[in-house]
């Protein structure tokens, strides 16, 4: 939070990617050692690798989705001027028991790190409470043009329960979005 005001909300990413929501579980994201917080500057050398995440549940019998389902989308591609592929998919899994990590759960896209090469861009992370133990999801044609709440809709998933993005560009590039 800065001043009270919601991150998620200064930096578009409720209204370009989700919809208002309530946090009801702890999303904990770690690259490395650096864990993602709202707005972050993270280079495409730090986020080679999937990251290390965490959800914190309230009981073993509760199933998530990450990055939609759990998601992580790109809404700025190819560029945050002209974001014709918003929403692009870097990765997708299911199935995530509470308490535990995406190792745990069924990876249906599996993870492409972020390239940007012009603009900064937002990498967000997106954590559904699945309605169901197991769901039959099945990946998209393309990584271009996903769209989360489509996809929440499509297969009937629970509540938005957490979200956390970052803000990447190309190795060299200065500068940062601003909260």
């Amino acid at each position: 939070m800065s001043r009270g005001r919601d991150t998620l909300v200064l930096g578009r990413v409720i209204g370009d990617v989700l919809d208002p929501f309530t946090k009801s579980i702890d999303l904990r994201v770690v690259y490395s050692s650096r864990q993602v917080i709202n707005g972050c500057d993270l280079r495409p050398s730090q986020v080679i690798h999937q990251p290390r995440i965490e959800i914190g549940g309230a009981d073993d019998c509760t199933f998530y989705t990450l990055g939609k389902h759990s998601v992580m989308v790109d809404p700025d591609a190819p560029t945050p001027t002209n974001p014709n592929m918003r929403e692009y998919l870097h990765w997708l899994v299911t199935d995530i028991p509470a308490t535990t990590g995406v190792n745990f759960g069924n990876e249906v896209v599996s993870y492409e790190s972020p390239m940007p090469t012009t603009g900064i861009h937002r990498f967000v992370f997106v954590l559904f409470l699945q309605l169901r133990r197991e769901i039959n999801v099945y990946a998209p044609r393309s990584r271009q043009n996903f769209n989360t709440r489509d996809f929440a809709e499509l297969y009937e998933l629970g509540l938005l329960v957490a979200a956390v993005y970052f803000n990447g560009q190309r190795e060299n590039g200065t500068g940062g979005r601003r909260l």
